[in-house]
Formats: structure tokens, C-alpha cells, sequence
């Protein structure tokens, strides 16, 4: 049997199983005590979104998003509305992470600072304002001027340079120290000029930006309520 949205035999159907859920846990709590050392204990995860390391703390501006499963470390910066989406990880532990306002950073993505004894190149990584970063992308010791692209699964060596409005495809496997001019694509393995972009690819990449900035409003809000609102909200309580 369904019960319809918000009426009062949904809600006592939704209570009831959260009621079970509780019991549940609790059974195996008992069980685990009885186990002894026989039982298998889930040891406590300190992962979270925003982690400090040591006397390194991330910063976020207005209205930025970091998705629960995310991982942002260490001496991170993240502009407003600038967003790091599920299962990223942002690790500044030998420099900084500059990100600016209206980037996004999508999912499974990996941003690192580069080590400092990698040759003459800086550590940190800065990234531009209303910068696209695809999909399980991997990038370490980097600076992205504003408004560029950057394709699923590239990956960009330390000492990368793209400039303004300049495109990397995805798959790119970009060397060490390359410099990518603006408004050009590059791509391959290794990534070498493609061609100019055109006119309206150009403009795409500012649009792409404000899009993400509008997906991850919804996100943020779709985070923000409790368990019990949210159930509410979808017409299951």
C-alpha cells in the first residue's frame, strides 16, 4: 500500500520505519558486546568536508558549496560561489590552493599542490575566476587563468600554465612547464595545439561556469535540511 504525499498515514509509515531503523542499530550493538573480540567494529572516520591540517585551514567565500563526500585539506581557498562537487579531494599540504569565485570543480577530481623539490616550478596552484574543471581531472602545481576549460580525465603536470579563455580536451596529458596561450584547444597525450576556439565556444565557457554555479545552488540547498525535511520535502513523510 502507498500512502499519498503529507498525509498523516505516510508520516506514520516513515515514523515507524525510522523506529525499526533505531531498533536495528541498537540489536547490533548488543550482538557486537555479546561477539567479543569475534565482532567486526567499524572504527570511528574522521573524513569530512573541510579538514585542517595541523595549523592549515581551508577558507570558503559566500555561498561556496563543498559536497559532504568531498575532501578539501589543509591551505585552501575557495572563492564564492565557487564549487567542489562529490567525491573530489582538494590537498594543500606543501603550498596553497587558490580557487576563484564562480569555479567549479567536478566530481572525483584530484587537485594537488606539487612538492617543492620538483624542480623550479612553484608548488602552489591557483585557479582563475569562472574556471570548468571536468570530471576526474588530476592536477598538481598548476595556474588556470579566468574562464578556461579543462576536459574529463585531463591531466595537467606541475608548472602548467593556460591562459585566459584557453580550452584543455579531455584525456589531455599535458608535460611539465607547458604553456597554453589563450583563446587556443589543446589535447592529446602528449597535449600539443589543436586549433583557435571559435567564437561560440568561447562564449560557452563563461556560460558553463554560471551554469555549474546554479547546479550547485540546488545542492547546497538539497544539503542543507535535516534527514526528516528533506523525507517531507519528497512526499515520504
Amino acid at each position: 500500500m502507498v500512502a499519498k504525499a503529507g498525509s498523516s498515514l505516510g508520516y506514520v509509515v516513515y515514523r515507524l520505519g525510522f523506529a525499526l531503523r533505531e531498533t536495528g542499530q541498537a540489536l547490533d550493538r548488543v550482538g557486537s558486546r555479546l561477539q567479543g573480540s569475534y565482532a567486526f567494529r567499524e572504527e570511528l572516520n574522521r573524513a569530512r568536508p573541510l579538514q585542517n591540517l595541523f595549523n592549515l585551514k581551508p577558507s570558503l567565500g559566500t555561498d561556496a558549496f563543498v559536497a559532504p563526500n568531498a575532501s578539501v585539506i589543509g591551505d585552501v581557498t575557495l572563492g564564492p560561489r565557487s564549487s567542489v562537487f562529490y567525491g573530489s579531494v582538494l590537498r594543500a599540504d606543501s603550498g596553497s590552493i587558490k580557487v576563484g569565485a564562480g569555479t567549479n570543480i567536478q566530481d572525483g577530481s584530484l587537485i594537488r599542490t606539487a612538492p617543492q623539490s620538483i624542480d623550479e616550478h612553484a608548488a602552489d596552484t591557483t585557479i582563475g575566476a569562472n574556471v570548468t574543471i571536468g570530471h576526474q581531472v588530476s592536477m598538481h602545481g598548476v595556474t588556470l587563468e579566468d574562464e578556461v576549460l579543462v576536459g574529463m580525465g585531463a591531466v595537467l603536470s606541475h608548472g602548467t600554465v593556460v591562459r585566459k579563455g584557453a580550452m584543455v580536451a579531455a584525456g589531455a596529458v599535458v608535460p611539465p612547464g607547458t604553456e597554453i596561450p589563450a583563446g587556443q584547444i589543446w589535447g592529446g597525450n602528449p597535449a600539443r595545439f589543436l586549433r583557435d576556439l571559435k567564437d561560440n565556444e568561447s562564449s560557452f565557457l563563461a556560460e558553463s561556469a554560471e551554469h555549474y554555479v546554479n547546479v550547485a545552488k540546488n545542492h547546497i540547498k538539497e544539503n542543507s535540511g535535516s534527514l526528516e525535511n528533506v523525507a517531507r520535502a519528497r512526499g515520504l513523510a
